[in-house]
């Protein structure tokens, strides 16, 4: 049995990346679900910042409403939250940017782009379901970060089931689709069906980070086994499905 964010390394190269043909340095990034206390951002981001130590990776994506649970009430989390310090220390002690979900101002399910520099919002989701829409707003443009010269394209859950979304953020040049997700455990096929299409229509990476545990919304048993999907569709990392699994790939 792994221990607590102990990686599944099935892909994970440990030796020091070589550039490769086009100059980048290979990017080393992971796929973590931690536990989750509902509503409690203080607790979850602590568990973040253990998630990030462990994965020693310069990317972390993790799930939808992440540093919340999935509580449609859960009030905004601010960038500048005091809440978030842990998180800020451990990204800057690794030189990692962790991608953390939350509600947002402008009532958005949120993407919180976390550097040791601060917090800033990354991307707000596009494609709501029903309830959510009932309390959060759209997003209406897609979100795009580059790191050490990867294009990264965002998302949370929904938008991953939306062709159009992936075709937008495709289009503006990416090389990872990364998301933040939420399935439950009956529904974790639907998780790799999206990735694999995701990922040889638009051969790109895919990181899907997929929440774990019980949370909200009738969220009893989440699917977790987050994982990384190579552009050919296969599956190269995979978790479990226990909260405080990660997966860490090496891509290039």
């Amino acid at each position: 049995m792994p221990t607590r964010y102990e990686a599944i390394l099935r892909a994970d190269r440990e030796a020091t990346p070589a550039a490769g043909t086009d100059g980048r340095t290979p990017l080393r990034l992971a796929a973590a679900q931690p536990l989750c206390v509902p509503l409690d951002v203080a607790a979850n981001a602590r568990a973040h910042a253990d998630a990030v130590r462990a994965a020693s990776a310069r990317v972390v994506v993790f799930p939808e409403l992440s540093l919340t649970g999935y509580e449609l009430d859960a009030p905004v989390v601010p960038t500048d939250d005091p809440r978030l310090a842990p998180l800020v220390r451990a990204c800057a002690e690794t030189g990692a940017l962790a991608l953390a979900g939350a509600p947002v101002a402008g009532d958005h399910i949120g993407v919180l782009a976390v550097t040791g520099d601060g917090v800033t919002v990354a991307y707000r989701k596009m494609c709501l379901g029903e309830a959510e829409a009932r309390r959060f707003r759209p997003g209406d443009t897609p979100g795009v970060l580059t790191v050490d010269g990867w294009r990264l394209g965002l998302a949370v859950c929904k938008d991953t089931g939306v062709a159009a979304h992936a075709q937008r953020t495709a289009a503006l040049g990416v090389d990872v689709y990364a998301a933040g997700v939420l399935e439950s455990a009956c529904d974790t096929a639907v998780v790799d069906q999206r990735a694999h299409r995701i990922a040889v229509t638009h051969r790109v990476w895919v990181a899907m980070a997929s929440f774990a545990g019980s949370t909200g919304g009738g969220y009893t048993e989440a699917a977790g086994r987050s994982g990384v999907w190579t552009p050919q569709g296969e599956v190269c990392a995979r978790a479990g499905t226990a909260p405080g699994e990660l997966v860490r790939v090496s891509i290039d």
